[in-house]
């Protein structure tokens, strides 16, 4: 039996690793896309040799590597240059990501939840049974987004404005998460989401 794949996705800093985290306890399968976008770009893959290609040299570290604050302060200061990195990651991150789920479906998980910044942006969230969106103020996230990640004003205010309005990712959820609160708060409402989903998309009764 092929093991249903949900979506996970939510704005910058809305919690959206921390949910996953707490899913993976409860004995669901993740699949990190940013995760698998550091892989994609690593030192040495045909993805790291495309953005230099694109954007120069200048977006490496002194080992080599893809310096990510330094292209961030590229592309998010520039839709067309966001988008040609898009053109180049989303691609490769997608193949890696399908490959990696289809190594989970061996696996003991009820379900695997694949975790993405970008899903409805992308309209990947069209390809998942279900949706379940992270949702945050935009005070909350503003400040989270300043003083934890230690964003200039500036600066996170592009990186809000270059994701979709929360709300009409929320709109598209089958299952929204709230995380204004406490850990919890948040802990609580995992667990609601989790048996919604085992209820829906878990293996029948009796099987194994």
């Amino acid at each position: 039996m092929t093991k249903p794949v949900l979506g996970l996705t939510g704005g910058i800093a809305s919690g959206k690793s921390t949910v996953a985290r707490m899913l993976a306890k409860r004995g669901v399968a993740i699949v990190d896309a940013d995760q698998v976008a550091r892989e994609v770009v690593a030192k040495g893959t045909p993805g790291l040799d495309r953005i230099v290609e694109t954007f120069g040299p200048a977006v490496l570290d002194a080992s080599g590597s893809l310096d990510r604050a330094k292209l961030g302060v590229v592309v998010f200061a520039d839709e067309a240059k966001r988008r040609k990195l898009e053109s180049i990651t989303h691609p490769l991150i997608a193949m890696a990501g399908m490959a990696k789920i289809a190594e989970l479906q061996n696996g003991d998980a009820p379900y695997i939840v694949y975790e993405a910044a970008l899903l409805v942006e992308t309209g990947r969230h069209e390809t998942f049974p279900a949706l379940i969106v992270v949702s945050v103020s935009p005070e909350v996230q503003f400040a989270r987004l300043v003083e934890r990640d230690g964003l200039t004003p500036e600066l996170a205010r592009s990186r809000i404005a270059a994701q979709f309005p929360m709300e009409r990712k929320t709109a598209l959820a089958t299952w929204v998460i709230a995380n204004d609160g406490d850990l919890s708060a948040l802990e609580t409402r995992v667990e609601e989401v989790h048996h919604r989903a085992l209820e829906r998309f878990g293996p029948p009764k009796g099987s194994r």
